[in-house]
């Protein structure tokens, strides 16, 4: 079957009907696109001037809700403030013992100038505290007490000199090294990654227009979503909890959709343009069709995002407000901005050619490569589906055996200051002085529960009992013989809490709970796990239900849904793989087998599932609309692949390029998240968008646009393919 659409005529009946609200808002910004250019440049300025008055500070709290490790921490907070704030492990190796009365000097020195820094509330004498200095004498540990409760609020500049003061008592047989999480952001590298997303996408776009003024477009409006959307981030500070690393995730988002977005409607402006419209009459019809369907695209971005809110973890609510406002803006660029635009550019779409790229023919004629792509898919549609589905089957394998826990200083650049401090605690005190479990307790029973936490198994030591000065909470330092990410310190957590405290408090009324940075990552991983069923089942069902408004189906939303979930499966299956260290984890900066954060495949399920949508949607309004006029569901499914295909996978070598930029990042979860989203990306447009979708519509025949008859005459209409009344939409019961 030779792929073409039928007449020119037929090509510009959505053009020549009545346009929709989209259709008109477009033809006003295309007149009126210096008042546009304005209202943007005003928007930023307001932002910029709203951030700066009221803007809030970066903040994120981890521990589950009602957990057992946050009514430890907030018993801190209140009764024991001293205890509760961040701490700075200051480690010194020595080849002579440390209790070498020149070593002590220097030491004493040391600490004593780490105690006059600024937000240091306290530092512990090493040579008085137990287990202060290793077995073997050659190490000591002390303890810096912070006045900040939240690592983010340490300022870099007083991390720094923390740092300094450690180099600069640093010599031959004399190591010191600085650990804890305010030192693991201080040292966190900043890569530029916006910046090479921006220009790798540059690079993608010339390639495929051939022409810079096509090209600069879409990086136009990504770069004022961006600029106007990472404003607003200080604003949604003030409204919400969100963690530093949440506007990386916005930037994410907001460049990848951005120029993805209009990328589509410059493809579809240009096939107007040659098929004889005027550039007003091409951007009111480009609007009309392409910006509908970014709207629906970009709402299941949004609904995804909303799913997050579900989860009832404040940092992920701080996290989805960053990214929906940058979706959001986004999405006002497209429909406001891009017509504008084109008024000034739109006549010179094609000018400035690139030197030795082809620029492709602008028509609205399926590409030769594409027609036959789906010629061959359609003919063997049975072995497409079936070898697809065992390919996201076998690449999700790894994920059943993934560690769940929170990466720490373990995990760090080898020759960073946290990671030396991490490594020379562990091989000098054990791995569990790492990770120390604290037990807040009542003072009356905390004598006994020392004395049965220093003889249940997989304990190393106990710390003296610790009573704060209004007497009415002790805290024990428990350090487990295994490490904070070892499936045998979760073992010892629960059996403290299952057993031991029920023992040690049985008949007295008093109660006692386990807390420290181990145990809330235990717990918040559970809580995650908890609550991720929520996530899924809210994102699923409402994103069908946008695609049953948009294409007027029953199949093609379920379809959708169960395709978009083996695909990030999949994607989670290489993360996983990836995590474990070897090969795969070298090529990208993970040396070590490290664990994964529950939060990253939370966030990579919202983000996917609604980038996923974004090319079934892009894919689908173009085979709807043959459907629409030829209700031939072999046609639909052939031209809409051939026509889509080359703008689906530049956008997605856009998104990878985009996403993989953040890769070099030195935080290892924005690490695996940039390289799980940018593989999620490559699995969903080569094996799911290209393959298994026009494989499995090919297969169900006309029933992909079968809608029972009370809910076609009930349901709104989107007209995602345009406003052309030709055929009927679907096929009703």
């Amino acid at each position: 079957m030779t792929v073409t659409l039928t007449s020119t005529d037929e090509r510009l009946a959505p053009a020549r009907a009545r346009p929709g609200v989209l259709g008109r808002l477009g033809g006003v910004a295309f007149r009126r696109r210096g008042r546009v250019l304005l209202a943007w440049l005003a928007a930023l300025a307001i932002a910029f001037g709203l951030s700066a008055a009221f803007g809030g500070e970066f903040t994120a709290d981890y521990s589950a809700p009602g957990s057992d490790s946050k009514q430890a921490q907030d018993l801190l907070a209140q009764r024991f403030p001293v205890r509760a704030g961040e701490s700075v492990d200051v480690v010194v190796r020595a080849d002579a013992a440390v209790t070498d009365p020149v070593v002590r000097a220097e030491v004493a020195t040391l600490l004593d100038e780490l105690a006059g820094l600024p937000h240091v509330t306290a530092a512990d004498d090493p040579y008085a505290s137990p287990g202060g200095v290793s077995p073997d004498g050659h190490t000591l540990l002390a303890r810096l007490s912070l006045d900040v409760a939240i690592p983010a609020d340490m300022p870099v500049a007083d991390t720094e000199r923390l740092l300094g003061a450690a180099e600069a008592a640093s010599r031959p047989g004399l190591e010191v090294a600085l650990g804890g999480q305010v030192i693991q952001e201080a040292e966190a590298n900043e890569v530029g990654s916006e910046g090479i997303g921006l220009l790798v996408a540059a690079v993608i776009l010339l390639v495929m227009f051939g022409t810079v003024v096509a090209a600069g477009l879409p990086i136009g409006v990504a770069v004022a979503g961006l600029a106007v959307s990472g404003v607003l981030t200080g604003l949604v500070t003030a409204l919400f909890d969100v963690p530093n690393w949440a506007p990386i995730l916005g930037s994410m988002l907001g460049i990848a959709l951005g120029i993805d977005y209009a990328l589509l409607m410059v493809t579809r402006f240009r096939e107007w343009r040659a098929a004889g419209l005027d550039p007003e009459a091409a951007t009111v019809a480009t609007m009309d069709t392409a910006g509908r369907a970014v709207l629906v695209a970009g709402g299941t971005v949004m609904v995804s995002m909303l799913g997050l809110f579900a989860m009832g973890l404040a940092f992920m609510r701080g996290a989805a407000a960053v990214t929906m406002v940058a979706v959001f803006v986004v999405l006002a660029a497209s429909v406001t901005l891009f017509p504008a635009l084109l008024g000034y550019l739109g006549r010179w779409i094609d000018r400035l050619r690139v030197p030795l790229v082809p620029r492709p023919a602008a028509q609205a004629r399926p590409a030769g490569a594409w027609a036959w792509w789906g010629r061959l898919v359609r003919r063997h549609r049975v072995v497409a589906v079936l070898t697809g589905v065992a390919a996201l089957l076998a690449l999700a394998t790894p994920f059943l055996g993934v560690n769940f826990g929170f990466p720490d200083a373990g995990n760090d650049a080898e020759g960073t200051s946290s990671r030396r401090s991490y490594d020379a605690v562990a091989a000098a005190f054990g791995p569990g002085s790492n990770g120390p479990l604290l037990v807040v307790a009542d003072p009356a029973v905390a004598e006994r529960l020392s004395a049965d936490l220093a003889g249940t198994p997989g304990v190393a030591a106990v710390s003296p009992v610790q009573v704060n000065p209004a007497g009415d909470t002790a805290v024990l330092s428990v350090i487990p013989l295994t490490g904070p990410q070892e499936a045998a310190t979760q073992d010892l957590v629960r059996t403290i809490r299952d057993r031991v405290i029920p023992a040690a408090t049985a008949g007295t009324g008093s109660e006692a709970h386990v807390g420290g940075m181990t145990a809330t990552a235990i717990d918040s991983n559970t809580d995650l796990a908890a609550r991720l069923p929520l996530l899924i089942g809210g994102v699923v069902l409402l994103s069908m239900l946008l695609l049953m408004l948009a294409f007027r189906s029953v199949l093609i939303p379920l379809t959708a849904a169960v395709l978009n979930l083996l695909s990030v499966v999949a994607a989670y299956g290489v993360v996983a793989l990836t995590l474990e260290g070897g090969w795969l984890g070298k090529l990208i900066g993970i040396d070590t087998a490290t664990p994964l954060a529950g939060f990253v495949p939370v966030l990579m399920f919202a983000v996917l599932f609604g980038l996923s949508m974004d090319y079934q949607v892009f894919l689908l309004s173009r085979m709807r609309e043959t459907w629409v006029r030829t209700l031939s569901n072999e046609r639909a499914v052939s031209v809409g692949l051939a026509s889509t295909g080359r703008v689906i996978t530049a956008a997605a070598a856009i998104m990878i390029a985009v996403f993989a930029a953040f890769v070099p990042v030195s935080d290892v979860a924005v690490k695996a998240l940039g390289f799980g989203m940018a593989v999620a990306i490559l699995i969903d447009v080569t094996v799911v968008r290209m393959l298994l979708v026009p494989a499995a519509m090919h297969l169900l025949g006309r029933a992909n646009w079968w809608l029972p008859g009370p809910m076609e005459r009930h349901l709104p209409q989107l007209h995602v393919e345009g406003r052309a009344h030709h055929a009927p939409a679907t096929v009703s019961s």
